[in-house]
């Protein structure tokens, strides 16, 4: 017995080497809500002066805040101000302790004459000269608002621009109301409960109230548009915090749903005062989008799309006889893109610019009035994306545009300038490979430019319209960061499952990482398609990804096929009718190839999680590889894409029309005997693949999270995956958190944080050491 006793003794002490201590105290450092406040400001937000160029920020450093004035013409670029001046003079007026780092300034603005800086400190409103350099106090407080309410007048409505019609709705209907005469006109009688001519269409009043309706300049007509929500079904969240738990209801379209939104559309002239209906119906369930170019309404265009997601009208409408007629017509299979789809009028739709992926990349088009297409804007392998600025003098637009250099990574927006009645050349403004953030002086010759990349520092500049560096702006200030041993994230490329598209990504390690070791890896993924986890600019947490590193892991995040907008389309649509396993054998292969290339990574233990659509993907990995991967962590994860909303499921995964006729029986009007018709019927159809079809194969270790008032993601996603989990006998993690909605906040978010940290270490360190934790931060206290 005692030999035995000897042999088991050392045992224990080798299987306890096998795991490893989590460093939770260096996770609590960089956590995300934490780790911020190491750094400053980041970037520079400008207050460009009413009609000029010039514009005012602010920035904050380690040594406070500090106000800066730009005039670019004159190439000045300096402070606004003398902070320990000023805060000398406000204390005059104040008699109070004024901290010149942090001067309790605010609503700042330049009076018309680009001299006179005006703003309030407390109660006291100061004007400023920032030449001279005078302060003057304009007033010892600001003014009390009237207690007495102020009486209406009882013209509530829309007036004409001419002032002498006022168009209103009471009781859901339309009415115009003389000026001259107080002669009022009943326009509608159909009008109802969520079928209403008024804004809001859930009034039960009688009360006038402002109606949905647009004057032309001319004031001879009007439009007005209305939606058909009568047929539409709701969900519902509980409110568990209130005094007395309550229900919250709220309208929820979802993927495959036979009652959606429609909208409707008409003129009103005022001459006869009679209802035009636009004829804008063309497919099913389609959905409709006006357009009205210029500040002047003289004009009136509307884009309608099918329900499928793959074709759209871009018409005009006789502002006379209601008709319509189609500019541009377009198809794109299986899907239009959302993200990036861009359509401009100008000259008072004497130009047209319209964005397509018609040659598999992105580009900008420029039509006629007419629909006739003049020529191509931009063109090229590469994906022009949201537009910045127009310049309809110039006739030049500026836009950021994606992977315009082949082999270097495609996720970072670059400024570009081109000709509206150009040859799809382009010229690059912003030449560094990292994601610029451009802010144009309403004159269109300067802009501010931010940016920075996940392993660049950050970098705010002044450029002309040239791309020529004017001035060089604020910077921050980053010393406390580094010195708390904080490291930029490791960027890398590995293949896709298919041996030959690239997958851009970054790797987080910890900060006291060790070569000689082995780390587990986790994967942190967002499926897309509208856009992927990786970072596009300086984070200082990375979303939760530095935090988690220091715990003992080494975190990565990586595209996949069927991910991000700013590729191709070919790469963006990949998903398509695939909407749960599409990104999962990518992440597998990168993550794989990885362990492969780097002798730090144990890939026999692996974890992955994610929000979200992440919170989708990473139970939907765990499940669907269960002897990969080890352990995920999925918070607020639409589990079950069928009661998810119906943009995502039906533009992502697709919604089939069917079509069928049923037999009527009708009275012929002539003969007054019955007649047998065909009555077409046409429905929509999709049905999408669910996490909860793949609990039965759950190996892992999952833990589950979900805010119990997420009326985005509602958590009946996640409980409906924790039932299936317990019918198939499975042992996992819940975690409800009160009072939380689909992004979480505050205590909540960093418990969730904690517990995340928590459930990697038991199952990817071995360190079960928090089940002792009778306080979740308990090991700041260890």
């Amino acid at each position: 017995m005692i030999k035995c006793f000897l042999w088991f003794v050392p045992c224990l002490f080798v299987l306890a080497g096998f795991a490893q201590k989590a460093n939770y105290k260096e996770a609590e450092r960089f956590m995300r809500g934490n780790a911020e406040k190491l750094v400053g400001s980041t970037k520079v937000s400008p207050h460009f002066l009413k009609e000029s160029d010039k514009f005012w920020y602010s920035y904050k450093t380690g040594d406070g805040t500090r106000y800066y004035f730009v005039d670019p013409k004159a190439r000045i670029h300096r402070e606004l101000f003398d902070r320990e001046f000023m805060t000398a003079e406000i204390s005059k007026y104040t008699h109070g302790p004024v901290n010149y780092k942090e001067l309790p300034v605010r609503a700042l603005v330049f009076k018309e004459d680009e001299k006179t800086l005006k703003f309030e400190v407390d109660t006291f409103r100061f004007e400023y000269n920032i030449y001279t350099n005078r302060l003057v106090k304009i007033d010892s407080a600001r003014k009390k608002p009237d207690a007495t309410p102020k009486k209406s007048n009882g013209l509530e409505g829309t007036y004409s621009p001419d002032s002498t019609y006022i168009v209103y709705a009471k009781s859901h209907n339309l009415y115009m109301l003389s000026v001259k005469d107080s002669v009022e006109t009943q326009i509608t009688t159909d009008g109802e409960l969520k079928y209403s001519y008024a804004y809001g269409d859930t009034d039960t009043t009688s009360k006038r109230v402002s109606a949905r309706v647009t004057w032309f300049e001319n004031s001879e007509r009007f439009y007005v548009r209305r939606s058909d929500r009568r047929k539409i079904k709701t969900l519902y969240v509980v409110n568990n915090l209130s005094s007395r738990p309550t229900l919250n209801e709220y309208e929820y379209v979802m993927a495959g749903d036979q009652e959606v939104q429609h909208e409707e559309l008409f003129l009103v002239d005022t001459t006869d005062k009679k209802l035009i209906k636009v004829p804008v119906e063309k497919w099913p369930d389609q959905t409709l989008r006006l357009f009205t170019p210029g500040k002047k309404v003289n004009s009136l265009y509307f884009l309608r799309k099918k329900r499928t997601c793959d074709e759209i009208d871009f018409c005009k409408v006789d502002l006379k006889t209601g008709e319509v007629k189609v500019l541009i017509n377009e198809i794109s299979k299986p899907y239009f893109n959302n993200d990036f789809f861009h359509l401009s009028l100008l000259n008072e739709g004497e130009d047209i610019i319209w964005w397509s992926e018609r040659t598999g990349h992105g580009h900008f088009y420029h039509y006629d009035g007419e629909g006739n297409l003049k020529n191509a804007i931009t063109s090229g392998n590469w994906t022009a994306g949201k537009m910045v600025k127009i310049d309809t003098v110039g006739r030049t637009i500026y836009f950021g545009a994606y992977g315009q250099e082949k082999g270097a990574c495609p996720y970072y927006a670059r400024v570009n300038k081109a000709r509206i009645d150009g040859n799809g050349q382009v010229e690059v403004l912003t030449p560094e490979q990292a994601t610029h953030e451009a802010y144009f002086s309403k004159s269109g010759r300067y802009f501010v430019d931010n940016y920075s990349r996940a392993d660049l520092e950050p970098r705010s500049v002044l450029r002309d319209n040239k791309g020529k560096v004017i001035l060089e702006l604020a910077s921050p200030d980053l010393t406390r960061l580094y010195e708390a041993g904080w490291k930029m994230p490791e960027p890398f490329t590995v293949k896709a499952a298919d041996g030959h598209t690239d997958l851009y990504g970054f790797m987080w390690k910890p900060f006291d990482f060790d070569s000689t070791r082995r780390y587990p890896i986790i994967s942190y993924v967002y499926p897309g398609p509208q856009t992927e986890a990786i970072p596009l600019e300086f984070s200082v947490t990375a979303a939760y990804n530095v935090g988690l590193a220091q715990v003992g892991f080494v975190v990565v995040t990586f595209g996949h096929r069927g991910g991000s907008p700013m590729r191709d389309k070919w790469y963006h649509t990949f998903g398509y009718n695939n909407l749960r396993d599409y990104p999962l054998a990518d992440d597998k292969c990168g993550i794989e190839q990885l362990a492969d290339r780097f002798s730090f990574i144990d890939k026999s233990k692996v974890g992955i999680f994610g929000h979200s659509g992440g919170g989708f993907m990473s139970t939907a990995a765990l499940c669907t590889y269960p002897d990969f991967y080890t352990a995920a962590v999925s918070s607020a994860g639409n589990h079950d894409n069928n009661i998810y909303n119906q943009w995502w499921g039906e533009t992502h995964h697709g919604v089939r029309e069917v079509k069928s006729f049923e037999k009527k029986t009708v009275k012929d009007s002539i003969t007054g005997k019955d007649t047998t018709i065909s009555v077409e019927k046409i429905k929509f159809e999709t049905k999408i693949p669910t996490n909860i079809e793949l609990a039965k194969n759950l190996k892992g270790y999952l833990m589950l999270v979900t805010g119990d008032v997420d009326n985005n993601v509602h958590p009946a996603n996640t409980l409906r995956m924790a039932d299936a989990l317990l019918k198939a006998g499975k042992n996992f993690d819940l975690v409800i958190l009160p009072g939380q909605a689909h992004g979480f906040m505050g205590i909540q978010q960093a418990f969730y944080q904690r517990k995340m940290w928590f459930h990697f270490a038991k199952h990817l360190l071995g360190d079960y050491s928090s089940d002792q934790f009778r306080e979740i931060d308990a090991y700041m206290r260890l």
